[in-house]
């Protein structure tokens, strides 16, 4: 098979194997879950919300094998939970 065959058939399959995006999966799931437990559901509720809508934006493309979207939306999730987490910790917690 000439170099140039090799080559193309080469570049074709890089192309059209990408990987699924399990690491930012789970790093975005952790974070969301550390917001949850710093209380972001009643001290940061919209910033969670996005959080979790980016979430299962991801799970969908995940789905649906469209691994660079969902690994745009993981990283997404991941910074909003963040965020969510930091304005859950710096509300101060009100007393039942």
């Amino acid at each position: 098979m000439p170099r140039s065959t090799a080559l193309l058939i080469g570049l074709i399959c890089l192309s059209g194997c990408q990987v699924a995006p399990v690491q930012e999966m789970s790093d975005a799931r952790q974070a969301i879950e550390a917001a949850r437990f710093a209380g972001a559901e009643q001290r940061a509720p919209k910033e969670l919300r996005a959080a979790q809508e980016e979430i299962a934006s991801a799970q969908r493309h995940l789905q649906a094998q469209q691994y660079s979207r969902a690994r745009d939306d993981a990283l997404e999730a991941k910074r909003r939970a963040t965020i969510a987490l930091s304005n859950a910790e710096r509300v101060p917690k009100v007393p039942p």
